[in-house]
C-alpha cells in the first residue's frame, strides 16, 4: 500500500483502515521520548476525571496505548477500532488479567452499548479521519449517547495551524507547495483532517458538547523532538513541568500538533 494507491480510494471506511497499514500507530505514542509527551499529558488530564470502579469507552482505540493503560490501572476498560492492522498490534499486548474488551468496529455505530453507560469516552482516532461534517457528527453524538449524564468526553484533533510548521521541518519547499490553501492557510486533508482551534470548538458545539477544558497535549514537542530526545531523565523531567505549565494557555493553545479537548453533556 502505498498514497497514491490511498489517495484513490473512494470508500472512506476502507481508506482509514488502510492507513494504519502504512502509518504504525504501534509505535507513535511510545518510541521516543518527544513521542510520549502526547500520551503523557493526555493521560493525566484524563486522571483528574477517574474514580475507582468507573468504566471507559477508548473509541478509536489505534493499536491499544490509552486502553491497555487503564486496564492495567484496573478499570474496565471497552476499546473499539477500525483499522485490523491496529487490532493485530493490539490483540498481541493483552494478557488474562486485563479486564478489557476489544472490538472491531465503526466509531459512527455504537449500537452495541447501552444508552449512559460509560464514565468516561475517549474519542481520538476517529476525528483524525471523518472529512464529512455529518460522519463528524454522528460519530460524537454516539460518543454523547453512551456517556453517563455524570460523565466526561474526551476528545483529539490535529491542529491545522501547526501541522503546517512540522510539515515545514520535514520539507523545506513546503511553502511552495501546492498541499495546503496559499490563501487561507487550509491544509489539504490527506492522509489526516486537520482543523483550527474555532473549528474544534464550533464542531463540539453544534453537536450539544459543553467543553470544559482545552489541552495543547503535545505541544512544540515535534519541532523540537531531537533535542527532548537528547535530554536526560532529570532534564526531561523538568520538561514535561514547564509543557504542562503552558499546555492551558490561550496563547499556547495553537502551537500544538494535537489538540486535547475535555466535554460534558
Amino acid at each position: 500500500m502505498d498514497f497514491e494507491k490511498l489517495k484513490k480510494m473512494e470508500d472512506e471506511l476502507e481508506r482509514i483502515a488502510a492507513t494504519y497499514e502504512i502509518f504504525q500507530e504501534d509505535t507513535r505514542l511510545n518510541w521516543s521520548q518527544a513521542a510520549r509527551v502526547e500520551f503523557l499529558t493526555t493521560v493525566r488530564y484524563i486522571e483528574q476525571y477517574l474514580k475507582p470502579g468507573m468504566r471507559i469507552l477508548d473509541i478509536g482505540a489505534g493499536a491499544g496505548e490509552y486502553s491497555i493503560h487503564f486496564s492495567r490501572k484496573k478499570y474496565h476498560v471497552d476499546a473499539l477500532e477500525l483499522s485490523a492492522a491496529n487490532i493485530r498490534a493490539f490483540r498481541k499486548k493483552l494478557t488474562k488479567e486485563m479486564n478489557l474488551t476489544l472490538i472491531q468496529g465503526n466509531a459512527m455505530d455504537l449500537s452495541m452499548y447501552e444508552d449512559a453507560s460509560f464514565d468516561i469516552v475517549l474519542l481520538f482516532g476517529p476525528l483524525y479521519h471523518l472529512s464529512r461534517e455529518e460522519d463528524r457528527r454522528k460519530c460524537i453524538c454516539e460518543a454523547k449517547r453512551v456517556l453517563k449524564d455524570t460523565g466526561t468526553l474526551f476528545f483529539s484533533f490535529i491542529s491545522n495551524d501547526m501541522v503546517i510548521l512540522t510539515e515545514f521541518k520535514y520539507r523545506k519547499n513546503f511553502f511552495i507547495e501546492n498541499s495546503y490553501d496559499h490563501d487561507t492557510f487550509k491544509v489539504h486533508d490527506f492522509p489526516f483532517v486537520f482543523f483550527t482551534l474555532d473549528q474544534c470548538r464550533d464542531m463540539l458545539k453544534s453537536a450539544g458538547i459543553r467543553v470544559i477544558g482545552e489541552v495543547a497535549s503535545d505541544g512544540v514537542t515535534e519541532l523540537m523532538q531531537d533535542e527532548v530526545n537528547a535530554l536526560d531523565e532529570i532534564s526531561y523531567a523538568k520538561y514535561l513541568d514547564y509543557h504542562y505549565y503552558t499546555c492551558e494557555k490561550p496563547e499556547m493553545l495553537g502551537r500544538s500538533n494535537h489538540l486535547l479537548f475535555i466535554g460534558k453533556k
